[in-house]
């Protein structure tokens, strides 16, 4: 395919390379005099492994050179990656000048040279900035509709700078956020013959996907240096602490607990959690992710209430008290405290979980509910007819077949979802649907 790369940097320079390198004809541009003539003679303008090499390989067979004409970039290519810069504002926002400016130019050049034409947006930009900013951008300038005229796609990079090449050619994953399926089908082509898993997915989740990694790679930093901190105030030796917990691939390393759901509770979590941030007061080490894991937590649980709040409506159903389902555990539950919340602001509750039963309650379990919602007892029902025919607003908190099966649809009932039901994709289409975080 004949490709433009638009900036050459870290990720346009060793996509431009390495594009080359496996047969396109690219042409890189940047608003750089120095950049565009070191790629011309055979120099990458960045200090990367193995990109020095691929770069002359490129430039000597003539599938590679630079420039710094928009509009010559445009008339010789028929797809074009973006990877301009997108840094922080001062105050944290995210600066899209380069964004704009270069969606105009390239725009202004197609309007020229007429014809369909495949932009992708590999710069790293908050959901909603292709399709709310650039699109209308790239329509205006272009004379047409994007998606019909113009391709448009999102496919953000997954390279670490010092093993970039590296990357590009064994991906983690390839993610295709496509404004329409030919669209998507450019950029599936440009990759065809690489390694890992496509996934081609609407614009916004692809924007949202380098966010929900960047986001985790360095929560997961964080994680290690704090409880590495905290280890070697208590005596631990912190690498065979993790060692140990990163053979764990069930419950550690794995998909558990990474899907959006409800808070979490329970007799472990929230005490173990309390009991580390206080060992790591004590040895003054500072821990502020472990320490605000469980406010976190808390608020996620107050997004529920809200959600009620917002419907204007009293009388309330919830499916789900202990903290997970096939116990009656209730010691720390969420959804004993929501239920707490409910009930103090005066809503008219009805609760049914069928693995609760008060005569069955015993011990630490039974002391707990009592002093937390002494009157569960005039609460509960026996059934979930009985929640169903009472609730204007149910909140979802089990995946019980009986409930489900028995969930009113689009009757005028909200349901307020807090575990994802199974239909829920049928589900948003409905009135009444509220996702707790989806």
């Amino acid at each position: 395919m004949r490709v433009s790369v638009f900036g050459l940097g870290y990720v346009g320079c060793v996509s431009a390379a390495c594009l080359a390198g496996m047969g396109h004809q690219v042409v890189g541009v940047d608003v750089n005099r120095v950049k565009v003539d070191l790629v011309n003679d055979g120099r990458a303008p960045v200090v990367e492994e193995r990109i020095g090499e691929l770069v002359a390989e490129a430039v000597a067979a003539g599938s590679l050179r630079a420039t710094g004409d928009v509009r010559e970039a445009i008339r010789d290519s028929e797809v074009s990656l973006i990877c301009v810069g997108t840094p922080s504002e001062p105050n944290g926002s995210l600066c899209t000048t380069y964004l704009e400016r270069v969606t105009e130019e390239i725009g202004a050049a197609l309007a020229e040279r007429g014809g369909r034409h495949t932009v992708v947006f590999r710069s790293t930009m908050l959901p909603g900035t292709c399709l709310n900013l650039l699109v209308p951008i790239l329509e205006k300038y272009v004379g047409g509709t994007a998606g019909v005229d113009v391709g448009v796609a999102v496919n953000p990079e997954f390279l670490r700078e010092g093993t970039s090449v590296k990357d590009f050619f064994d991906p983690p994953k390839t993610v295709i956020g496509e404004l329409d399926a030919a669209s998507g089908d450019v950029v599936a082509a440009l990759y065809e013959g690489l390694p890992g898993e496509v996934f081609r997915v609407p614009v916004a989740t692809a924007e949202a996907i380098k966010y929900a990694d960047n986001a985790f790679h360095g929560l997961k930093i964080g994680f290690a240096n704090e409880l590495g901190a905290v280890c070697r105030a208590l005596g631990v030796d912190s690498h065979q602490v993790m060692d140990v917990f990163l053979a764990d691939r069930k419950l550690n390393i794995s998909p558990a607990y990474l899907r959006p759901g409800f808070a979490f509770g329970g007799s472990c979590l929230p005490k173990d959690l309390r009991s580390l941030v206080h060992a790591a007061q004590r040895a003054d080490v500072s821990v502020p992710i472990l320490s605000h894991v469980l406010p976190s937590n808390a608020d996620h649980l107050q997004r529920a209430v809200e959600l009620v709040e917002r419907t204007g409506r009293r009388r309330v159903g919830l499916f789900g008290l202990s903290f997970k389902p096939g116990t009656d555990d209730l010691r720390e539950s969420p959804l004993v405290e929501l239920a707490e919340r409910l009930f103090g602001k005066g809503y008219d509750l009805r609760i049914h979980d069928a693995n609760v039963s008060l005569s069955r309650l015993l011990g630490a379990n039974r002391e707990y509910i009592e002093n937390r919602l002494p009157h569960l007892a005039q609460l509960l029902a026996d059934t979930v007819e009985e929640v169903v025919e009472h609730a204007e607003v149910i909140l979802v908190g089990t995946g019980d077949p009986a409930v489900l099966e028995q969930l009113p649809h689009g009757d005028g009932t909200v349901i307020v979802d807090l575990v994802r039901l199974p239909d829920a994709e049928a589900r948003r289409t409905e009135p009444g649907y509220v996702g707790l975080a989806w």
